[in-house]
C-alpha cells in the first residue's frame, strides 16, 4: 500500500542518495597521472589494487578493509542500541531495492487494491501489458544493477563500450547475469522473505538491543481500548475510556513484511517506519493527535499509562561504548593512513647455503629484496646498510649505478622490483656467527626511506 509522511520522505531520500551513488560512482573520473586507473572508485584486481578517490590500497595494506568491517560492525552495533534496526528499515540493500520495485510494481499495476483487482480479473491484452510492463522494468533495474557492480572492477567507459560490442571478459558477462537473476529475484518476488528467514541479523539483533533501544512502538497507553470511530464515541458517551487506535489496519496494510505493530515488537519488523505514517494518516483525518505509532520503548509506555513522565536514555554505557570504539578504530585508521610510506623494503634470507666462506677467509651472505615504490612515478633509491663492520661490501645484482660505494637501483611507478643482493664480509673480520643487520633504501630524490631487519651469518 502506497504510503505519504515523513518516514516515507525519508525512505525516497536515502533510496535516491544510495542508488544514485551506487549507480554513477563508477563513472566519476580521478586523474593519478600516466599509467593509472582515471576511475574515483576502483578495485583492480589485475594490478592488485584498490583505488577510492586519493586513497590506493596495496594488497598488504588488507588491515584497512579489516578495520572498515569493524567499524561497520560497531556502526551496525550502536544504531542498533539507539533505534533499533535503523539498518534495515532504511539503508539495507534489500530494502532499498525492494522499494524501488514496489515503486514501479505501483507505477504499473496501481496501488494494492487495484492491484488485487487486477489479478482477479481474466486475462486481457491490458493484463498482460501492464503484467509485461512491470517485470520488464525490473528485469532492467536488475540488469543495470549488475552491470554497475562490475563497473567497480575495470574502467567504466571502457568496459560499457566492451559489454555493448560483445568485447567484454566472460566474467563480466557472467557476474551480470547472477546479479540480475539474484537482484530480480530477491527485490522483485522474495521481498520481505529475505528480511524475515534468509536475514541473520534480526535474530543477532533480538540479542544485542535493551529496553531503552528506541523501536517503532504501538503505545497502547494511548490506543486502547481500540474500536471504530463510531465504537469509540459511543464509549465516550457511557463514560468508559476509549482509545485512539480506529481498528483500521493501516499500519498492517502499511508493513512490508506484514507486521501488526500493535501486537507488541516481533522479530519480522524492520523497523521502516511505514506504519507511523499511515497511522499519522488516519489520525489527522479523524481529529485526533499524531503519534500513535512511533519510535519509543516499553518502558516508556508503561510509565505514561502509569501517570508517569517519559525518560529517554540514549547516552548509556553501551552506546557510549560502541561511540568510544568508532572514535579510536577511525582515529587509528586515519593516522596510519596519513603516515603510511609510500615505499617498502621486504628481504629473505638464501637458506642453503645461509653462507659461503671464502679463500681469503671472509664470509659471504645472500639475499633476496624487493623493494616497492607505491608512487605513480619511478624513483631511484640509493641501496645502504646499518649495523655491519666498516669495510662491508654490498653488491646488487641489476643496480643502475652507484653513489659513495653505494649501489642505485630503480624502481617503476606503482611497482614493485626484486633484486638479487651479497654482503661481504671485511676481509680479517673477527664476525660473530650472527650479527642483527638494517637494509636501508632512500629516495635519491626526497629522502624518504625504508628499512628491513635481518641477520649476517657465520661459522
Amino acid at each position: 500500500m502506497a504510503v505519504h509522511g515523513r518516514f516515507r520522505k525519508i525512505k525516497w531520500t536515502i533510496l535516491v542518495l544510495t542508488l544514485g551513488l551506487y549507480y554513477f560512482l563508477p563513472f566519476i573520473r580521478w586523474d593519478r597521472g600516466p599509467d593509472a586507473p582515471g576511475q574515483a572508485v576502483m578495485v583492480d584486481l589485475a594490478g592488485r589494487r584498490a583505488y577510492f578517490f586519493f586513497i590506493e590500497i596495496w594488497p598488504q595494506e588488507v588491515y584497512y578493509l579489516t578495520g572498515l568491517l569493524i567499524l561497520a560492525a560497531m556502526t551496525l552495533f550502536l544504531m542498533n542500541a539507539v533505534a533499533g534496526r535503523l539498518w534495515c528499515g532504511y539503508l539495507c540493500p534489500q530494502t532499498v531495492w525492494t522499494d524501488l520495485f514496489m515503486a514501479v510494481e505501483r507505477l504499473t499495476e496501481g496501488d494494492r487494491r487495484e492491484r488485487m483487482n487486477l489479478d482477479r480479473a481474466p486475462w486481457s491484452a491490458a493484463k498482460l501489458g501492464r503484467k509485461a510492463s512491470k517485470h520488464f522494468l525490473w528485469l532492467m533495474i536488475a540488469w543495470w544493477t549488475g552491470g554497475a557492480w562490475v563497473l567497480y572492477f575495470a574502467d567504466a567507459p571502457t568496459l560499457v563500450k566492451d559489454l555493448a560490442t560483445g568485447q567484454a571478459p566472460m566474467a563480466a558477462y557472467a557476474w551480470i547475469g547472477i546479479l540480475t537473476f539474484t537482484t530480480y529475484a530477491l527485490a522483485g518476488h522474495m521481498r520481505e522473505q529475505v528480511c524475515v528467514f534468509m536475514c541473520p541479523w534480526p535474530r543477532i539483533q533480538a540479542a544485542l538491543t535493551d529496553e531503552y533501544a528506541l523501536n517503532v512502538t504501538y503505545r497502547w497507553d494511548r490506543g486502547e481500548p481500540r474500536g471504530s470511530l463510531k465504537q469509540g464515541l459511543k464509549r465516550q458517551a457511557e463514560g468508559l475510556k476509549a482509545g485512539d487506535c480506529v481498528d483500521c489496519y493501516q499500519c498492517l496494510h502499511a508493513c512490508p513484511t506484514g507486521v501488526d505493530i500493535r501486537n507488541g515488537m516481533q522479530l519480522d519488523c524492520i523497523q521502516c517506519g511505514l506504519c507511523i505514517d499511515a497511522c499519522d494518516n488516519v489520525m489527522e483525518k479523524i481529529g485526533k493527535p499524531k503519534g500513535l505509532i512511533g519510535y519509543d520503548n516499553d518502558i516508556n509506555v508503561q510509565a505514561r499509562s502509569e501517570g508517569k513522565p517519559a525518560h529517554y536514555q540514549i547516552l548509556r554505557p553501551r552506546t557510549i561504548v560502541y561511540a568510544a570504539l568508532i572514535a579510536v578504530i577511525g582515529m587509528v585508521m586515519l593516522y596510519t593512513l596519513v603516515t603510511r610510506s609510500f615505499e617498502g623494503i621486504n628481504v629473505l634470507h638464501d637458506r642453503n647455503p645461509i653462507f659461503v666462506q671464502q679463500s681469503d677467509g671472509t664470509y659471504r651472505n645472500g639475499y633476496t629484496v624487493r623493494i616497492l615504490n607505491k608512487r605513480p612515478i619511478a624513483r631511484d633509491f640509493v641501496f645502504g646498510l646499518e649495523h655491519m663492520p666498516f669495510g662491508t661490501r654490498i653488491e646488487v645484482v641489476g643496480a643502475e649505478g652507484e653513489v659513495g660505494g653505494y649501489p642505485i637501483v630503480s624502481v617503476g611507478p606503482d611497482r614493485t622490483r626484486e633484486f638479487r643482493v651479497l654482503l661481504f664480509s671485511p676481509y680479517g673480520a673477527d664476525m660473530p656467527k650472527s650479527t642483527p643487520i638494517t637494509f636501508r633504501i632512500v629516495d635519491t630524490r626526497t629522502g624518504d626511506t625504508a628499512r628491513a631487519d635481518d641477520y649476517f651469518k657465520a661459522e
